[in-house]
């Protein structure tokens, strides 16, 4: 390579407005380390929180924008298993919205002939989560009825399709009949509006009052209250998120008297390295048995990524929202 710096989005400042385009350096691969060509970066909820000083992670200003990402390498530095033109799909803890970016080596994931790079960059956050609730923090399948808040986004449909690969069955919860009629499209065997009322009376009236085994909540405030509510004797509460922006209290007692579980569903790539090799492992054999399908709402030029955040944070999007920002040769 020849080429020196590199177009990247750059957090100057607290917040969405403080995002610029700029040149910056092109980084160089360390040991253990892959260059990669991003030619998709998805969005998520972090992003925003990471923008706004609200993220566990808070990198020195400035700093590039962008946790996830699929590409190809074009170099890669010693004790890497990864060879110049494989495509990837990686986490990466920032610098993902630019030209290039720097992959851990055991972070990445290969992506199987066919699988287009949008599809891939939709995988590695979302669906780790989701294997790391389904089958790490918790384990489900064949007897056990699983509730999925917020089930159009990218974390929910995958949740829904890991459930259902693993033998659950599946109720979603989405906000308006396209989006539940998506979740459903995935997998979900029946879904609820919450526009059409009460998420506590729609979902007790599908389960005949038995309420459901798990609830996955990226969600939080008061629809934490409703799952717990909904859960019945022994059940499980995955704590994923707060999309809502409200951390809810978890009442004690409640947990008690059902003996309910409340679980927080998070992985960490310095922590969690054992789990993660072998979720990785599993989600490629997903991949490369077709069992998964992720879901691309909406796909925004490099130049929009401002107005790509935005739509994310307005809650309009569906699936997982890509930005593309692939560079000539």
């Amino acid at each position: 390579m020849t080429a020196t710096t590199m177009r990247a989005w750059r957090s100057n400042t607290k917040g969405l407005a403080g995002l610029e385009r700029a040149e910056a350096p092109l980084p160089e691969p360390k040991p253990g380390e892959l260059l990669v060509r991003v030619e998709a970066a998805a969005l998520n909820y972090a992003d925003l929180l990471m923008l706004d000083d609200r993220y566990q992670v808070k990198p020195e200003r400035p700093f590039v924008a962008g946790q996830e990402l699929a590409g190809t390498v074009v170099a890669a530095g010693p004790g890497t298993a990864f060879a110049s033109g494989e495509r990837v799909a990686s986490k990466v803890i920032y610098g993902g919205f630019a030209e290039y970016a720097i992959v851990q080596n055991d972070h990445a994931m290969r992506v199987p002939p066919g699988f287009s790079m949008e599809a891939a960059a939709a995988l590695p956050i979302a669906y780790t989560t989701a294997l790391v609730a389904l089958a790490e923090s918790t384990t489900v399948g064949a007897g056990d009825t699983v509730l999925v808040l917020a089930a159009a986004g990218g974390t929910g449909l995958a949740m829904i399709e890991i459930a259902k690969h693993f033998g659950a069955f599946v109720i979603a919860a989405a906000g308006g009949t396209d989006k539940c009629a998506l979740a459903q499209d995935h997998g979900a065997d029946l879904a609820v509006d919450y526009r059409r009322g009460s998420l506590l009376d729609q979902v007790r009236a599908l389960t005949i009052g038995r309420g459901v085994n798990v609830v996955v909540d990226s969600v939080g405030g008061e629809s934490t209250m409703d799952a717990l509510r909904l859960l019945a004797w022994g059940g499980r509460l995955l704590v994923v998120g707060f999309s809502s922006g409200q951390i809810p209290q978890i009442p004690a007692n409640r947990l008690m008297l059902r003996r309910l579980s409340a679980i927080g569903v998070y992985w960490d790539t310095i922590h969690d390295s054992e789990m993660l090799a072998r979720t990785t492992e599993r989600l490629s054999e997903l991949v490369a048995s077709g069992a998964i399908k992720p879901h691309v709402g909406a796909i925004f030029p490099f130049d929009e990524l401002p107005q790509a955040l935005e739509a994310l944070g307005d809650r309009g999007t569906t699936g997982k929202v890509i930005v593309k920002a692939a560079s000539e040769g």
